[in-house]
């Protein structure tokens, strides 16, 4: 089932850093068949605070190669780059399968 890591991106201080990292990052998702949804685009919040600085949604075939990706020697060799200079809250999540309605949600 798909799993996506999900970020709400509070801040950012664009520097030399973020930049490797954004210039990094795709070599580290390609091995697990990770790929950008979302990436800071245009937003709209219509409820809540929202975040201030953007959101981010990268797609995996499954959870396990989400989280191989994220505890990977590769993502944790960049990792730093990107969190001496973000504010973000990061999760993994898992999908649900196609077809799915949100009655769906009551059996269980």
């Amino acid at each position: 089932m798909t799993a996506y890591a999900l970020a709400q991106v509070h801040s950012v201080e664009f520097g030399p850093d973020i930049v490797e990292y954004l210039e990094r990052i795709d070599a580290t998702l390609e091995p697990f068949d990770g790929r950008f949804l979302v990436h800071c685009g245009t937003s709209e919040t219509v409820e809540g605070a929202g975040p201030q600085g953007g959101s981010i949604v990268i797609e995996f075939p499954n959870y396990e190669r989400a989280r191989a990706w994220w505890d990977s020697p590769a993502y944790r060799q960049i990792l730093p780059l990107r969190t001496r200079h973000m504010a973000a809250d990061i999760v993994l999540v898992e999908g649900v399968p196609s077809g799915y309605r949100g009655a769906d949600a009551l059996a269980h």
